[in-house]
């Protein structure tokens, strides 16, 4: 377990090394100054992103668990990690119209992605089951 957990932590940061060099490569081209301090904050934000994400990933290897109550805790984790670690960055002001429009934004893009992996496995399951079918 203790293996798995650093495996995801290290592909989290990955990750989270990957959204800072876009965002780099972004600020770069439009010529925006930014300070090392700053930059090293974002890029400390991203990764800690990154690990908790791969971290929190495990919840859907929980056999205890339903499909829908593994799906609230992970979101439910997923947004207060993410504002925990968004709002002190500056990512979102701290305005009730900035965080009610990052909620809703949160919310929509976790859906799509929680659609796009739903339809994703709904079509490896049929692939499998037409398998099974031609073999039986």
């Amino acid at each position: 377990m203790i293996k798995e957990i650093l495996k995801r932590s290290l592909v989290g940061i990955a990750f989270g090394g990957i959204a800072t060099f876009i965002a780099l490569t972004i600020i770069k081209f439009s010529h925006i100054e930014q300070s090392a301090a700053e930059v090293w904050n974002h890029m400390l934000a991203s990764m800690l992103l990154g690990v908790y994400f791969g971290i929190a990933s495990l919840i859907y290897e929980t056999d205890k668990w339903n499909p829908l109550k593994k799906t609230i805790i992970h979101f439910g984790l997923s947004i207060s990690a993410y504002f925990l670690i968004a709002l002190p960055v500056g990512w979102i002001p701290f305005t009730p119209l900035s965080v009610g429009v990052g909620i809703l934004l949160f919310t929509v893009l976790y859906s799509l992605y929680w659609i796009g992996f739903l339809l994703y496995f709904k079509r490896v399951e049929a692939s499998m089951n037409k398998q099974l079918n031609q073999k039986g």
